[in-house]
């Protein structure tokens, strides 16, 4: 086989390799997520079209602040394939996120999406850390947006002590996920072991149980 024929298969190759490290668009104008199904497939199921309508492509869960009741001081509202059945295959989703006076959403991760966030009301300090550990960070006000790469660590803090904030927060996924890091680390089941925790951290074992006592549920 000559050089040309090898030429011929290693680009042939390539555009294979590079087909197939993005997601195929979809086949059919729309695949409605059907909820109740008990299928396991990455993604959902699609609804029968003719159990389709238009109320499929509508939420309203967004439009309001939400109530912010936890000690954190933010409250995150999705609009993603769970509440908009129509969003199944499409690749995008919202979210609204209300942050208390001073409130914090906390260090998290989207693995499945890019974030970009839009300022509806009041001033964040945001930031995102790379994996060379570099803060890019910057205080965003009403009208402004800033993007959050997707898979790296990042936050919003409402820096108005006496007012409350809110965004809109648009993503490249229909179900992007979220990983709070302190949430992951210290509440996940079963409990990740007070040695490695101990060790990561450089602290003895009674500051692992005092931080993991703060997120246990309130007793009633």
């Amino acid at each position: 086989m000559d050089s040309r024929c090898y030429g011929f298969f290693f680009a042939l190759f390539s555009l294979t390799v590079v087909a197939l490290a993005y997601d195929p668009d979809t086949l059919q104008d729309l695949c409605v997520a059907d909820h109740t199904s008990g299928i396991k497939v990455n993604g959902f199921t699609c609804k029968p079209e003719s159990n389709i309508t238009a109320s499929d492509f509508f939420f309203a869960g967004i439009g309001k602040p939400a109530v912010v009741n936890n000690t954190v001081g933010s409250a995150v509202t999705g609009a993603n394939v769970e509440k908009i059945a129509g969003l199944n295959t499409l690749g995008v989703s919202l979210a609204r996120i209300d942050y208390a006076p001073g409130g914090l959403n906390p260090p998290h991760t989207h693995p499945r999406a890019t974030e970009v966030i839009f300022v509806l009301e009041g001033e964040l300090d945001v930031g995102f850390i790379t994996t060379a550990n570099k803060l890019f960070a910057k205080t965003v006000k009403k009208g402004e947006v800033f993007v959050f790469p997707r898979g790296l660590i990042h936050y919003q803090k409402n820096n108005d002590k006496a007012k409350p904030a809110s965004v809109i927060s648009a993503f490249n996924s229909q179900l992007p996920g979220t990983q709070s890091i302190a949430a992951t680390l210290f509440t996940a089941t079963p409990a990740i072991p007070d040695h490695v925790l101990t060790t990561a951290f450089q602290i003895g074992t009674k500051e692992i149980e005092k931080i993991k006592s703060k997120f246990a549920p309130k007793k009633v």
